[in-house]
């Protein structure tokens, strides 16, 4: 099931996506809401939805599948992305191998709802940053326990000419207004198959050239997905709608970085596609 949210009747709702224009409303439930219902209730999220939808279809724009009560973010979690930071950052050999190779995932905050958009809204570019990048990643919408409810694609955007000066400066260069894009709606477990066998793919488009085209599949992640949400909660009880953000494996370059004006188009094919302009910040 695809799951998400709209405006219906001027208030923004939980909907039952048919396809990507056309939802089936879930009257008085935002997608939060229908959440922490199906957490505390302990029930499945697609047979609480399906029981709580309208049979009307409507018309509609996907909307930000949640409004997330925290998203998190895992690094190195792709041969690529380390290697790529190792030679790029100019840092002690093997400096982020270690972290692919390790036992403990690296994790980091990236915000709350406040600084993630969904489809269409206007990712950030740092005003302090000449490399501010795209990061393709699928993500994952947890519950209390840690429980999968859903599927979706993200932009874990980030400014990694601040990371290159000092690793240390993490924090700055994942956490800014517009830093994480998410959409355009969440597929149930059920239905997204083999989640180690998603292709992804990314453009960055400026007018009608395109600076950047990569892919990748998650079959390369080199971290199981339940192992990832255990670190982070350890010692760390995240809230119901957090949402955890994978890793990446394509990585655009310095030569790509984006500008103000650039679309980014992120595709996963069993879940959908996420656009989004590019905006100083």
């Amino acid at each position: 099931m695809k799951l998400g949210q709209i405006k219906s009747n001027g208030s923004v709702v939980a909907a039952i996506f048919e396809d990507t224009t056309h939802a089936r409303p879930i009257p008085d439930y935002s997608m939060y809401d229908l959440v922490i219902r199906a957490d505390k209730e302990g029930t499945d999220l697609k047979t609480l939805a399906g029981r709580l939808a309208s049979a009307h279809i409507e018309v509609v724009t996907p909307l930000i599948p949640i409004a997330p009560r925290e998203v998190w973010g895992a690094g190195c979690t792709y041969e690529i992305s380390s290697s790529f930071r190792d030679a790029e950052h100019g840092t002690r050999e093997g400096f982020y191998r270690a972290v692919f190779e390790g036992g403990r995932p690296e994790l980091f905050f990236k915000g709350t709802a406040r600084i993630a958009v969904g489809p269409g809204q206007p990712i950030g570019i740092r005003e302090d940053s000449k490399f501010t990048a795209p990061e393709p990643e699928l993500a994952v919408l947890i519950g209390s326990k840690g429980q999968i409810f859903g599927y979706t694609v993200s932009n874990d955007v980030s400014a990694w000419d601040i990371e290159k000066e000092n690793p240390l400066y993490l924090p700055q260069s994942k956490t800014f207004t517009g830093c994480a894009a998410l959409g355009p709606v969440f597929v149930t477990p059920d239905e997204i198959g083999d989640v180690y066998k998603l292709e992804m793919t990314c453009k960055i488009t400026r007018g009608d050239k395109t600076t950047f085209e990569g892919s990748t599949s998650t079959a390369k992640l080199g971290r199981k997905i339940e192992d990832i949400i255990g670190y982070l909660l350890r010692s760390n009880q995240v809230p119901c709608g957090t949402v955890l953000q994978t890793g990446t494996g394509i990585i655009v370059t310095q030569e790509s970085a984006l500008a103000p004006g650039d679309i980014v188009t992120i595709t996963i094919p069993q879940i959908g596609t996420l656009s989004n302009p590019a905006a100083m910040v």
